[in-house]
């Protein structure tokens, strides 16, 4: 409900041993905060050494307004691919639900792929991350919100929040509608 979006691309050999090196990786909606920040440790130090490279690309409330989550989270995709995969030959892409990459890329979408393909798992754990330490940032700009708390996601306290204070620069106005009257 508030916050940007964030997607999480991740770039190795199709060699590289994910589940070897990564003990325990997971769709980051079934792990621990623990657990997805000691994964990402390990994926800050694989990127250090060379071994695979990872972005994260946010689209902000005002965006996800304007066009829609379905056509800002392409958007997201296909600026995370093309940063990292310039060059098309010898990549392919695989990708979470219902997403594609550009055109170009040899591609294959797996349904619920983030629950069953190492690699897009994470990716799912970086833009976890990524996007809860953000949160938490913006949680001391914003503190009546609680975002510390809830990262922005639809809770009963984050609802209750919203009712009380309105809408923030942070909040997705077109999630919020049914809570307060938002112009």
């Amino acid at each position: 409900m508030a916050g940007p979006l964030a997607v999480g691309v991740v770039v190795t050999h199709k060699s590289f041993a994910i589940p070897e090196m990564f003990p325990g990786v997971a769709d980051s909606k079934v792990l621990s905060e623990k657990k997805r920040e000691e994964l990402y440790g390990l994926l800050v130090k694989f990127q250090k050494r060379g071994l695979l490279r990872y972005t994260v690309i946010y689209v902000p409330a005002a965006t996800i307004d304007r066009i829609g989550l379905t056509r800002a989270t392409m958007r997201a995709v296909h600026s995370g691919v093309r940063r990292l995969a310039p060059e098309i030959d010898g990549y392919k892409v695989l990708l979470d639900g219902l997403l594609h990459a550009p055109i170009e890329y040899k591609q294959e979408t797996i349904i619920r792929g983030d629950a069953s393909e190492p690699i897009i798992s994470l990716a799912s754990i970086i833009a976890k991350v990524n996007r809860d330490r953000l949160m938490k940032r913006l949680a001391k700009k914003y503190p009546k919100y609680g975002f510390e708390l809830h990262k922005g996601y639809g809770t009963k306290m984050h609802r209750k929040q919203i009712r009380k204070f309105g809408v923030s620069e942070l909040h997705r106005k077109s999630f919020c509608t049914g809570l307060v009257s938002v112009v």
